[in-house]
């Protein structure tokens, strides 16, 4: 599991809101895209989004890790605090592909919970 590792590995530094160390784990030209909202081509479109988003470190929950060749898919829970002070609450899917030990693309499914 040595892309999971990784991915694991850099996922800490954004639970501690260091983003420019998780950022040093992508691909120059690594691209994100959100399901129906967004893409991002770029680490600095990434940077900027997790400036923009990020008002305090997101507080995910990792259910499920699968690795196959280059893709690491990954299950889970995460909470953002939104501009307004109030937290919103997601199920996310992500697919993750890496390329020379890097995080080359992203492909997040990212579905709002509902109370």
């Amino acid at each position: 599991m040595e892309n999971a590792t990784i991915l694991h590995k850099a996922n800490e530094f954004v639970k501690k809101g260091n983003y420019e160390s998780f950022l040093a784990y992508c691909t120059q030209n690594t691209k994100w895209f959100f399901v129906g909202e967004r893409i991002l081509e770029g680490k600095d479109k990434v940077r900027a989004y997790m400036q923009e988003f990020y008002f305090e470190p997101p507080v995910f929950t990792v259910e499920m890790t699968i690795e196959e060749g280059d893709y690491v898919t990954v299950t889970g829970e995460i909470t953002l605090k939104a501009a307004n002070g109030t937290y919103n609450h997601y199920d996310y899917c992500d697919i993750w592909r890496f390329e020379n030990g890097k995080i080359a693309e992203l492909k997040a499914f990212v579905i709002e919970k509902k109370s």
